[in-house]
């Protein structure tokens, strides 16, 4: 991934954060037990890029009870710590609204057979 930068008079300026880094970066994440990443299965709900690199992520899990409800916020939060220029992430895990199937997207429901 190649940071976007430009230069002022004063010299350069740090990376852009872009929407499409960070997404990126989520989709890299994988439920350890199912195998699509979590953006694609419709895990996450917001993405926010506030001045200064600042990334503000709201995502749910599967279920509640969910096995990997403690490790996936923080793989979260080390994938976009990958992006250049991010500044403070804040993962925030959301029950409302309740994931469901439909929530995922049709290369997702094809790779699980729920068509």
């Amino acid at each position: 991934m190649i940071p976007v930068t430009s230069w002022t008079p004063e010299g350069e300026t740090p990376p852009l954060v872009t929407e499409t880094a960070v997404i990126n970066a989520i989709a890299s994440v994988y439920d350890p037990e199912i195998p699509v990443n979590i953006y694609e299965l419709g895990l996450i709900y917001a993405v926010e890029i506030a001045d200064g690199g600042h990334v503000k992520v709201e995502m749910t899990l599967t279920a509640p009870a969910c096995p990997s409800a403690q490790e996936l916020p923080e793989m979260v939060r080390s994938a976009i710590a990958s992006v250049p220029g991010v500044g403070d992430i804040t993962v925030e895990t959301v029950w409302d609204p309740p994931w469901e199937p439909s929530r995922m997207s049709e290369d997702a429901r094809l790779s699980l057979n729920m068509f």
